[in-house]
């Protein structure tokens, strides 16, 4: 059911302003003394170190390859010799250096992403205090998943085989299958595919099973709502991202026209648009991305003007080990929507957190220990290159 309500600009605002980070549990001034980007493998990742020694890593997505010179040129300066505990205020100051702002969407916030994850992750670790402590506290130790599919080139025969596949490796009670072309003005991947695709995953996967579908912005409003009425036939549990993402007048008709909940926000970077997006009812569920977004906090303070109007925020992550974030996300969020994306490959790294992580009975444990609750560094960053 959809219960979202209109909430003015300005409560929506006074919200976004709260304060995030819990300053009162960091008594003492903690300075940045050097920030580095680090490679390995084909991984980035952005290391800080504080002038006491201590040391924060985060994990980077695959825009650090394009990205990395804004990154050393423009970003990292700003916060060397800063006061960590001031973070909420250098996430805007960062954004007034050098006018970054002109480099308003993923170029800039990727980079302060990637700066202030390692930031917080630092801060942790000096105050024994996990991310989730640091952004208001844990409200739950395990989240519901679903699988997804990136797949376009599949047949939808194919394209069931593979989400069985999927589910069949987690026991996920949810999956998420693309539709339409991506960006395509309304052509489908391969002719007829959509509408079959949506027939077949109810009759495979039955009643029992969440279905989520993601048009990566293929669709005008009159085709979006023709594949919705489809998903609404089969009981869809949600529409992702149906007309170009950046239209969000189109969106905002198709979500007014559906039962069927829509769902909107992994490309935007504007603070203001996803206040317009909530006021207005543009969608039903928030989806920033951490990391194009520009990070936590500022992820956070969506979720709290979303709150106001009974909005889940179901957060978007990008790259590797970037489902660390989006754990983390989670833990501290109140509503957080009916499920998080699986990402392959948790697995492997489960036991390098402590508590290690769990994946059972249709849940994921979210990290607990300081920080990011990442124990040991060395398997990260032994090995790794120095990128200028």
């Amino acid at each position: 059911m959809k219960t979202t309500h209109t909430v003015s600009a300005e409560d929506l605002q006074a919200a976004h302003d709260q304060p995030v980070l819990k300053t009162e549990l960091l008594p003492d001034p903690i300075t940045i003394e050097s920030m580095q980007l680090l490679r390995k493998d084909g991984a980035y990742m952005v290391r800080a170190r504080s002038t006491d020694g201590a040391e924060g890593l985060s994990f980077c997505n695959a825009k650090a390859k394009h990205l990395y010179p804004i990154l050393n040129q423009l970003v990292i300066p700003y916060f060397i010799g800063k006061d960590a505990r001031d973070l909420e205020d250098h996430l805007w100051e960062v954004y007034r250096h050098s006018s970054n702002y002109k480099l308003l969407g993923q170029a800039l916030w990727n980079p302060v992403a990637w700066v202030e994850m390692a930031i917080l992750d630092l801060i942790g670790r000096v105050v024994d205090k996990s991310i989730a402590d640091l952004l208001g506290g844990a409200v739950r130790t395990e989240c519901p998943f679903y699988v997804a599919s990136g797949r376009r080139d599949s047949t939808p025969e194919e394209e069931i085989d593979h989400l069985q596949m999927l589910v069949d490796e987690t026991h996920a009670p949810a999956i998420k299958f693309r539709v339409g072309g991506r960006m395509s003005r309304n052509a489908d991947a391969m002719p007829g595919r959509t509408p079959k695709l949506i027939e077949l995953s109810r009759k495979h996967f039955g009643d029992e099973m969440d279905i989520h579908a993601d048009s990566n912005s293929s669709y005008d409003p009159p085709q979006a709502i023709e594949i919705g009425r489809m998903l609404e036939d089969i009981n869809a549990v949600y529409f992702e991202e149906p007309c170009p993402f950046d239209h969000l007048e189109d969106t905002k008709i198709v979500t007014e026209t559906l039962d069927l909940p829509v769902s909107g926000g992994e490309q935007e970077a504007s603070d203001r648009r996803f206040r317009w997006m909530i006021q207005h009812g543009a969608v039903n569920i928030v989806q920033p991305d951490l990391h194009y977004y520009g990070g936590l906090i500022r992820s956070a303070r969506v979720s709290r003007m979303a709150a106001l109007a009974d909005m889940p925020t179901t957060v978007h992550i990008s790259g590797g080990m970037g489902f660390v974030y989006m754990l983390i996300f989670t833990s501290f969020t109140p509503d957080i929507g009916r499920y998080q994306e699986y990402k392959r490959g948790i697995e492997k790294v489960a036991d390098l957190f402590s508590p290690a992580l769990k994946i059972e009975n249709a849940q994921m444990s979210v990290p607990q220990g300081p920080g990011t609750g990442i124990t040991d560094f060395s398997t990260f960053v032994d090995g790794t290159e120095i990128v200028e």
